[in-house]
């Protein structure tokens, strides 16, 4: 083995920091108190908001969460399938989840939503506050107020939140927990306005219809955020790009404006109101994938050079090296080498497990990284 090559594997360990343990209790550090107080403070609002009609109201506040709860689990097994190369620890994600549905939604979106509508109701009119209010209020409230938990996080774990690709996977975890408790306060609103009536129907129309566009909501608008937020930031060597970083979350913000202001943008015009959601969606996810591929490429290299040794040694090979640290296409290029999809995805797994146990040890030899190197071998020959 090289010493450029085993030196380019410990950088990649230390800059990426994976394989570093989270830690949410630390009473040392100011940013755990802030966190503590956010979460706090959100969940003592969310009972003041929901606990005087909790009674009247249970079978619409039930459905909301047993609907939005099951809505969860593709959400998360998709998440967790992006979750790819130097993957985020569950604990840190988790973390993030609740500050977004507990101390985003709660603590800060919503009391400052309140006022600032009213503000732009005297400024402009009923009419005006009707069509724009709340596409010029969510999307400076919201957005900052989610991406305020990455800073926090960045506070508690600065070794493990590092590129661009973490704030985009973390951004969605938050936006994530953002969409579902909001997704649960429509419910409740929704059965309040129709006074309880057919409260499980309103539930379930609800559901359908926040569901259906879930997929370009919150999750969506954190993830862009964040992956922006963490270009400004620079955190890695080389991965400082602020004019980027900025349209991108300047990007996230109109998007989520246009939704929250598309009765405006129609403008009456029944057709462009019905074209309107698609065309939004069409561009917010061919944003989305151009972000992603932009903020992986750091991630990548870390990948890349932590199997370098391994790919000297001839544990894995350039193509399966590809596979792992590259895109879809790339592992698609993979399958049909192979010409066996189940041994594809079981080969770019078992090297995946090999770089996480690299790097947990820190570069050194143990039993886990001879065990995780023997299954690569034994399903490259076997």
């Amino acid at each position: 083995m090289t010493a450029a090559v085993k030196n380019a594997q410990l950088v990649a360990i230390e800059q990426s920091g994976w394989g570093q343990p989270f830690r949410l209790f630390q009473p040392d550090n100011l940013a755990f108190w802030v966190y503590t107080v956010g979460v706090g403070g959100g969940a003592l609002a969310m009972l003041r908001y929901f606990g005087p009609g909790a009674d009247f109201y249970r079978p619409a506040l039930t459905g909301g969460v047993l609907l939005f709860g099951l809505y969860l689990i593709p959400w998360l097994l998709l998440l967790r399938h992006h979750n790819r190369y130097t993957a985020q620890p569950g604990a840190l994600l988790a973390t993030g989840f609740v500050w977004g549905g507990v101390a985003a939604t709660f603590w800060i979106a919503l009391p400052a939503n309140s006022a600032l509508l009213e503000i732009w109701t005297k400024i402009g009119g009923t009419q005006f506050a009707a069509d724009w209010a709340a596409g010029l209020t969510a999307p400076i409230n919201e957005e900052f107020g989610k991406a305020l938990g990455l800073v926090l996080l960045i506070g508690l774990a600065p070794r493990l939140v590092r590129s661009a690709y973490d704030g985009f996977i973390i951004g969605a975890f938050i936006g994530l927990g953002f969409q579902v408790f909001e997704d649960v306060l429509y419910v409740y609103n929704g059965a309040a306005q129709s006074f309880g009536v057919d409260q499980i129907g309103s539930s379930l129309q609800i559901f359908l219809i926040r569901g259906a566009f879930g997929i370009v909501s919150h999750a969506l608008f954190s993830a862009i955020f964040c992956a922006g937020l963490m270009w400004v930031l620079g955190r890695v060597p080389g991965d400082r790009k602020v004019l980027r970083g900025l349209l991108t979350m300047l990007a996230a913000m109109v998007f989520h404006s246009a939704w929250d202001s598309m009765s405006g943008i129609a403008g009456g015009r029944v057709l462009l109101s019905i074209l309107l959601p698609f065309l939004i969606a069409a561009v917010e996810l061919w944003t989305l994938f151009s972000v992603l591929r932009h903020a992986a490429r750091q991630e990548r290299v870390w990948v890349r050079d932590l199997l370098g040794p391994e790919v000297e040694a001839g544990v894995v090979d350039p193509a399966l090296l590809a596979a792992v640290s590259g895109l879809r296409r790339d592992r698609k290029a993979f399958r049909k080498l192979v010409r066996n999809r189940r041994r594809a995805r079981h080969l770019v797994e078992a090297a995946g497990d090999l770089a996480r146990e690299l790097a947990l040890a820190g570069g050194h030899e143990t039993h886990r990284v001879a065990h995780a190197r023997a299954e690569v071998v034994r399903l490259r020959h076997g």
